[in-house]
């Protein structure tokens, strides 16, 4: 299902959320825990993926970054089947 993009072996930390930034690399920030806030964006490490349309980007558990192809509009499709069968 998943696809590795590139190899970074990023050790992750308790607390911190970690994802794939605008840039293409990837950054961590404190996560909300009870009435806290999160912490602002760091930069881990510098990797500039470039992303394309339709999928999404994250960390696997090796601290590498991976892409899943996106399923979109599951309930648009079921409205659509019954407006469908109500003109016929």
């Amino acid at each position: 299902m998943a696809e590795k993009v590139a190899k970074v072996g990023v050790k992750k930390a308790d607390g911190y959320l970690y994802f794939v930034d605008k840039q293409g690399d990837v950054s961590r920030a404190k996560m909300a825990r009870a009435g806290k806030k999160g912490g602002k964006p760091e930069k881990v490490a510098k990797v500039g993926v470039r992303k394309e349309k339709g999928y999404l980007y994250f960390i696997d558990k090796s601290g590498d970054i991976s892409k899943a192809k996106m399923v979109r509009g599951g309930k648009k499709k079921k409205a659509a089947k019954k407006k469908a069968k109500k003109k016929k």
